[in-house]
């Protein structure tokens, strides 16, 4: 590089991120660390890692000789991330908390954070990648397939991308870890955060019932027979065996969720993995949302339903009133209300739609 430029680095406290920042720094930027706090660990008996993450940042930035700053985004988490999972749970959907939080927060408001510096970039430790063709920014996977994490940026917008550096899109995990422990960094041996911070390492159905009314219910199976009674709808999702708590009935098989009677209060099940009312080869999206343009109709694509879900074939159309339907050439299990439904062309990340 001719002259610095500048990047405004979102740190979490991790192993990614402390790499981020150590390769940046050899490319000749000028590096800034930011730390986001985006919950109040104090209200729900600190099970969030906050304060032991942003002292690693402290550690790893000592380390490397670059300023950093902490910023407090709880509010706008809670207006629209947390205010958003609690109100899909309320209509029986289970939401994606993790993609809103990218589009809302870390390409949102810490992308306006972070303009106030005047800077050239920002950058995340996210394993995806941009290019930039004919002024058009596009989204790519990441080139390590098992983490992969464009699923839940495919709601950011293209003027985002288009100011963001992702260092370690084209690295393997591994490469990363070694990295971090061939230049002793603080967090080479911490292990990967999982879950959601506002719920930690809790009881995902308690941590449920302290926001949201629960009502107990009856359990029929999707031919009409009584099984048994539910805890309350939010606490199970299309698809899921674990935890229904019916056993030694019919075949023996196991039991999955079929579907949620909300009217009626009452969890739809069905008896064994194969059971045909579990597999659906078609279903609608909306709030669809294309990152770089949209495309043209009928689309067939590649798409995945969750995360770490494998690529599937699809044909999207655009229904009249805007929302898209998706049919699917292999049928799919646990296609779930409220989960993103993301579509790609190769390795470029084309959007999303929320599954009706």
């Amino acid at each position: 590089m001719t002259e610095s430029k500048s990047v405004v680095l979102g740190m979490s406290g991790g192993v990614d991120s402390s790499v981020c920042a150590l390769l940046l720094k050899e490319q000749g930027y000028d590096v800034t660390a930011v730390f986001m706090k985006n919950w109040d660990e104090d209200e729900d008996d600190g099970v969030c890692t906050a304060t032991d993450d942003y002292l690693d940042v402290v550690r790893v930035c000592g380390e490397l000789g670059i300023k950093y700053y902490t910023v407090n985004f709880e509010k706008e988490y809670r207006d629209n991330v947390f205010s958003y999972f609690l109100s899909e749970y309320k209509k029986g959907r289970t939401p994606n908390p993790d993609v809103m939080c990218n589009t809302e927060i870390k390409f949102k408001a810490f992308l306006d954070f972070a303009m106030k510096f005047d800077t050239d970039y920002i950058a995340m430790g996210h394993y995806a990648r941009t290019k930039t063709e004919n002024g058009k920014t596009y989204l790519l996977k990441g080139l390590d397939q098992n983490k992969d994490q464009s699923y839940f940026l495919s709601r950011v917008k293209e003027e985002a991308l288009a100011k963001t550096l992702f260092p370690i899109g084209e690295m393997d995990k591994s490469e990363v870890r070694r990295i971090a422990e061939e230049n002793n960094l603080a967090t080479a041996n911490k292990k990967d955060s999982t879950g959601i911070c506002f719920i930690g390492e809790r009881n995902f159905n308690e941590f449920l019932d302290q926001f949201l009314f629960t009502k107990e219910g009856d359990i029929y199976s999707v031919d009409g027979e009584y099984l048994g009674k539910h805890s309350g709808l939010m606490h199970y999702t299309i698809g899921q065996r674990r935890g229904i708590g019916i056993g030694g009935v019919g075949s023996g098989e196991p039991f999955f969720v079929a579907d949620k009677d909300l009217k009626n209060n009452r969890l739809i099940v069905a008896q064994g993995v194969k059971n045909p009312a579990l597999y659906k080869d078609e279903f609608y999206c909306e709030d669809p949302f294309w990152i770089t343009e949209k495309p043209s109709f009928p689309l067939e694509c590649k798409g995945k339903i969750r995360y770490r879900a494998k690529d599937e074939d699809m044909v999207v159309t655009e229904e009249s009133n805007g929302d898209l339907h998706v049919t699917l050439k292999t049928p799919l299990k646990g296609v779930t209300p409220g989960q993103v439904c993301v579509f790609y062309q190769d390795d470029i990340c084309l959007g999303s739609g929320i599954i009706k």
